[in-house]
């Protein structure tokens, strides 16, 4: 029989492969959208080949598997070739984790952020599965659900659009074991049959159990089965979460067992048979016969239904992010013993009506054709799992990734992310990645600048270019070339903000001279080219050192004169703040030895010698580093004639050229440099992270450089 073909009555055989026994269905589906059940047939293992719902002997349950297929076959005189089967909830493993994800800055949260925490929870789930595994098997992550977003350590409902400095996630992941899928695939092909479609027990259940339209609400499923306790989460019309607990109607058995000296089949009788008589009778291991009041049994029993009943809920409750559902259906056998739903609803502190078994009343679209067929919760899961074969939403698919062929759960919303995720591709290589960032500290303050970001990540499905959230289709070839670094971070001192906007001024020889701060960087003073490193301590000085604002302003001090600083004696070590005030005799005045080796010829030419007033004695010297062609004759024949200069110098008018525009300076016999500033509008606190230009005649200028009548002055700001 071929259960694909296109006539709604081909044949659908699903088999319910459960610890105690299994259980095979053959139906079709009408038009009417009626499941016509023509044939089930139910075998319990001969062995204990299935614990807590995985096959351990491979052979034993296969055999099982062909008496059920052979039955079935000559029910419905005709072969079964392809089956339909289910995987146990019970084998499914849980994570629930928390991960966060801090921005540098404040930053905006968008859809494709959130997106990427949610992988990440995904990613950081598997490690710690992964840690936890000690066998060989892989682990195929089945489904996940985000239980509770975080901006800066409150709860938000949605983060998009908001503001955050860390965003942050809890979120239950759920995988099945890769061993459990191969262990059905082998099983179900001993008996001679192909796998058509392969869905989860609860997924199968909750399919009967809970209508389509019914999960966009909070609700719980429960399958108490005998070995254990199967739970599942609805909500927003998915199913967001898996779990199971490691008890359900066989530790109920077993108390019946020990108290009335029963085997195991008779105490099921009597648990069964509770539930439907008032009195139940029976036959101990010594022959003889009792007669006992249900009521006796519920009694006995209760110790246990409230364990149960309590665990139940609290694992619902952990599974819906702490708080309890709106309401709970209940499937399986193990449901159906007296006390158990009343006492499910009080542990979910929720109204008795809203915990229901679910049996009858679900299967009225179900038409048994068999006559002798009770329609009970014990009959959902198996009639689900060949509902499940005409939506094909639930399937395991194959696709080949970079190469490797893989085997995905389908949930109907995989994407390439969940491919990628499956095959170990590293989350990181789907995104773009920053270079290498500098951690550093500017005054004490913890400072960051981060690498630039490197190129996404190409992604290819079946050759055609597409982005990761591409859905994705059976036996597709799916490619993906790492993002890229981009290149490290690379930042300088000048580029720092309390370099550029913040400068110092001082009072020297009754001159206001403005100057940049100097950088102490891990405590040795750095130029402002210096490349900012790891970890490194920098220090934006508030002061400078007599000496150190000689350096800047190129002057030779005379440090056998006194030097004050606010009218006191201090050393050339002293430090001088914002507005102190310095006295000094300056000995010369430096060039820039890059003035002089860069165009010594035109220095020469320029002028013969330069002089300045001598401190000492009254003449002029010539500045360090004039002329190589002078002579100390030269300097002892004019110094007569200089000092006599000297005794007669006057005020005169100096005309100079700033910026193109004619400036005429009065009131001195001599000027510098830094007189300009007296007579034109321009505020060099106003840096903005520019650097100043300045230069005489093309040259560059220093603050104390003497003016001659005509030159032509520069001074303006350098766009960075």
């Amino acid at each position: 029989m071929d259960t694909r073909r296109e006539d709604n009555r081909g044949l659908v055989f699903g088999l319910d492969i459960g610890t105690r026994n299994v259980v095979g269905t053959v139906g079709y589906r009408d038009e009417n959208e009626t499941f016509n059940v023509i044939a089930q047939y139910c075998k319990e293992h001969d062995t204990r080949a299935m614990l807590d719902g995985q096959i351990h002997d491979i052979g034993k349950v296969g055999k099982t598997i062909q008496v059920v297929k052979t039955k079935l076959e000559e029910m419905i005189e005709q072969p079964l070739t392809e089956v339909c089967i289910a995987a146990a909830g019970r084998v499914l493993k849980t994570v629930t984790t928390h991960v966060d994800y801090e921005y540098p800055e404040e930053t905006i949260v968008t859809g494709e952020m959130i997106h990427t925490l949610e992988l990440l929870g995904v990613e950081q789930a598997q490690n710690i599965l992964r840690e936890q595994n000690d066998t060989k098997y892989r682990f195929y992550c089945v489904g996940y659900s985000v239980v509770k977003y975080y901006i800066n350590d409150e709860i938000y409902s949605n983060l998009e659009g908001h503001k955050a400095d860390v965003i942050s996630l809890d979120i239950i992941v759920t995988f099945l074991p890769e061993d459990v899928v191969d262990g059905l695939y082998a099983a179900v092909g001993i008996a001679g049959l192909e796998v058509a479609n392969l869905t989860l027990e609860p997924i199968a259940a909750i399919n009967v159990a809970i209508p389509e339209h019914f999960r966009m609400l909070n609700i719980g499923l429960v399958d108490v089965g005998a070995g254990t306790s199967d739970i599942c989460i609805t909500k927003d019309g998915s199913i967001i979460a898996y779990g199971m607990i490691p008890y359900a109607g066989d530790e109920i058995t077993e108390v019946i067992v020990q108290h009335y000296l029963v085997d195991f089949n008779m105490a099921e009788h009597i648990k069964r048979a509770s539930t439907v008589d008032d009195e139940v009778e029976f036959e101990d291991i010594m022959s003889i016969t009792h007669r006992v009041p249900s009521k006796e049994v519920w009694e006995l029993v209760a110790p246990v239904v409230d364990k149960l009943a309590k665990g139940v809920a609290e694992k619902i409750i952990d599974l819906n992010g702490d708080k309890s559902v709106s309401a709970t259906f209940v499937v399986g056998g193990g449901g159906k013993v007296h006390g158990f739903v009343e006492r499910l609803a009080e542990e979910l502190n929720i109204a008795p009506e809203r915990v229901a078994l679910r049996g009858e009343e679900v299967l009225k679209t179900i038409n048994f054709l068999q006559p002798d067929i009770e329609k009970d919760p014990l009959i959902v899961t198996p009639v689900g799992i060949c509902l499940n074969y005409y939506d094909q939403k639930n399937n395991f698919i194959m696709v080949r990734f970079n190469g490797e062929r893989i085997k995905l759960y389908d949930n109907s919303r995989l994407t390439i992310v969940d491919a990628a995720l499956q095959a170990g591709f590293p989350n990181e290589y789907l995104f773009p990645r920053r270079g290498q960032a500098i951690n550093f500290t500017v005054n004490g303050k913890q400072r960051m600048i981060r690498g630039e970001a490197g190129e996404s990540s190409t992604v290819r499905l079946n050759g055609r270019e597409v982005n990761i959230n591409t859905p994705l289709e059976p036996n597709c070839e799916i490619e993906i070339i790492p993002s890229t670094v981009g290149e490290n971070a690379v930042y300088t001192i000048e580029r720092l903000e309390e370099y550029t906007s913040e400068t110092i001024t001082f009072e020297v020889n009754h001159k206001m001279v403005t100057c940049p701060r100097f950088v102490l960087v891990n405590g040795s003073l750095e130029p402002p080219t210096y490349h900012i490193k790891d970890g490194d301590r920098i220090e934006v000085c508030n002061y400078y050192t007599v000496a150190q604002l000689a350096e800047f302003m190129d002057v030779e001090i005379d440090t056998d004169q006194e030097i004050l600083v606010n009218n006191r004696e201090e050393s050339m070590d002293a430090q001088i703040y914002e507005n102190f005030s310095v006295d000094w005799t300056v000995l010369s005045y430096r060039t820039a030895k890059a003035d002089m080796t860069a165009q010594p010829e035109a220095a020469a030419d320029e002028k013969t010698e330069e002089t300045q007033p001598d401190a000492e004695n009254g003449q002029e010297a010539p500045v360090e580093g004039g002329s190589s062609g002078k002579t100390e004759e030269t300097t002892e024949e004019v110094a007569p004639e200089t000092e006599a200069q000297e005794e007669k110098k006057e005020p005169v008018d100096r005309s100079v050229f700033v910026n193109g525009e004619l400036i005429v300076m009065h009131g001195k016999p001599e000027y510098v440099f830094i007189d300009v500033f007296d007579y034109i509008d321009f505020d060099l606190s106003d840096s903005r992270g520019r650097a100043i230009v300045t230069t005489v005649n093309d040259k560059n200028a220093f603050y104390t450089q003497t003016l001659d009548e005509g030159d032509e002055i520069v001074i303006r700001w350098e766009e960075s």
